[in-house]
């Protein structure tokens, strides 16, 4: 949060007008139908299972906690065909928000090499540090380009080395949903081609780094990243977005999720958009799928748009890397500091919607795991949470709760994060069952 105030007050000393990098380029045609999209990526796995893992917001914290899981994953083996295969083999879809994004981005783009190196290249570099020295140069605060190309020529040299969504097409590899934003009309937006279409723009040549910027763009700190919403393209760009019309017609919230796509459309009251901070609007990455698939017309009809056969599992992994500390401000009867009032605010907000995410997909997934079930095959639902709340060691709750929301920590809080992502999910009852189920084992964390 200290953050947060130190952007303000540079933003209130500047008082220089900064403009938006454009980097989306217009696309229309067939070769949109091999862009990076749902239809054309995807692990397929052996097809018995839908995993999907969902990454939250929160910073390094967020990062490091989803790489432990990723890291569990790995080591844990299953039995599917009769043959053992790494539960990681078997993600079809990974959803991220703000600093999860780093995570998955990277997993998306290198596969296995994330153990190798990405502690390293991200994890382990005190990236806030590197971000504060760029944004506190004198020379910046009259700069056109705003501190937001700070943050990506960092992103795009030392984390993604310049990769775009065309590098993203591993024919082995999970479809990653990177969440950002739209700061003008609150709906989220998903970088993959049925989004980008909506601006009439094709995302293969869209580089990864500024993907992960709007991710995790915090306002006021950051500038938006900015898109051109380019007219001329196919009229029946929306078409998409008409199966979720019925389904949204009794349900508000969907209905304005619909009506927010559809603004997309109106090309001379909408020529830029621009994108902040996924967390904003879903800070565990869960309602990206939930919209994704309510929009497309609910499980079913995604599935026959995706010539996907039912799963036997429809298996969600939420890792929620948001933290619970006590507030300082209850020790005193001072009134508190503004930083202090716009860290309760946000948290507040953030604790709320959270839960009211958390219940709507645990009441929404047992319908979807109906809608695909046949006589011959019932899918069986699985909802998995991961949260700091699971850790039954006071101290350790405690370490965890102090850790701040920021892109530069410690060793030590980055190993225990590491190793609290493996204990985690290891020590899930639910993830248990469904590795008992599946007749596999589970790694050793060595």
């Amino acid at each position: 949060m200290k953050l947060l105030i130190l952007g303000l007050a540079l933003l209130l000393l500047s008082g220089c007008a900064t403009y938006g990098v454009i980097d989306n380029k217009a696309g229309t045609g067939p070769a949109l139908k091999h862009s990076y999209s749902l239809k054309t990526i995807g692990n397929k796995g052996t097809g018995d299972l839908a995993l999907i893992l969902a990454f939250s917001g929160g910073g390094m914290r967020a990062a490091a906690l989803a790489y432990g899981v990723l890291l569990e994953l790995r080591d844990t083996v299953v039995v599917i065909n009769g043959q053992p295969r790494r539960i990681l083999d078997e993600v079809d879809t990974i959803s991220s928000v703000s600093g999860g994004s780093f995570t998955s981005a990277y997993f998306g783009l290198l596969g296995d090499r994330i153990f190798d190196d990405f502690e390293d290249v991200f994890l382990r570099r005190d990236v806030q540090s590197e971000l504060m020295h760029a944004l506190f140069n004198p020379l910046r605060w009259f700069s056109s380009k705003g501190r937001t190309e700070m943050a990506i020529d960092l992103y795009q040299k030392e984390v993604f080395r310049n990769k775009t969504f065309a590098d993203m097409k591993r024919p082995d590899g999970p479809l990653i949903l990177i969440n950002t934003s739209d700061l003008g009309y609150g709906v989220r937006f998903s970088f993959t081609q049925e989004f980008f279409s909506l601006l009439c723009s094709n995302i293969d040549s869209y580089p990864v780094a500024r993907a992960v910027t709007a991710s995790s763009a915090v306002p006021v700190l950051f500038n938006p990243v900015v898109m051109e919403n380019y007219a001329g393209c196919d009229p029946n760009m929306l078409a998409w977005l008409k199966n979720g019309r019925e389904r949204a017609s009794n349900n508000p919230e969907l209905l304005q999720v619909e009506e927010g796509l559809e603004a997309y459309g109106d090309k001379d009251k909408r020529k830029y958009v621009h994108f902040v901070d996924g967390g904003i609007t879903d800070n565990l990455g869960l309602r990206a799928i939930y919209e994704i698939m309510e929009v497309a017309g609910g499980a079913k009809a995604l599935l026959k748009s995706l010539d996907r056969k039912p799963p036997s599992k429809l298996i969600i992994i939420s890792v929620n890397a948001s933290t619970d500390p006590a507030p300082a401000m209850d020790q005193s009867y001072a009134h508190p500091s503004l930083q202090e009032t716009i860290g309760g605010v946000s948290s507040a907000q953030i604790h709320r919607y959270n839960a009211a995410t958390l219940e709507l997909m645990e009441d929404t997934l047992p319908r979807w795991a109906k809608e695909v079930s046949t006589p011959e095959r019932t899918v069986k639902p699985h909802f998995i949470q991961l949260n700091f709340k699971h850790i039954d060691k006071p101290d350790l709750l405690q370490f965890f709760n102090l850790i701040p929301t920021n892109f530069g920590l410690n060793d030590e809080q980055v190993d225990k994060l590491i190793e609290a992502g493996r204990q985690l999910i290891r020590h899930s009852p639910d993830f248990q069952r469904v590795v008992a189920e599946l007749g596999g084992t589970q790694g050793t964390g060595q």
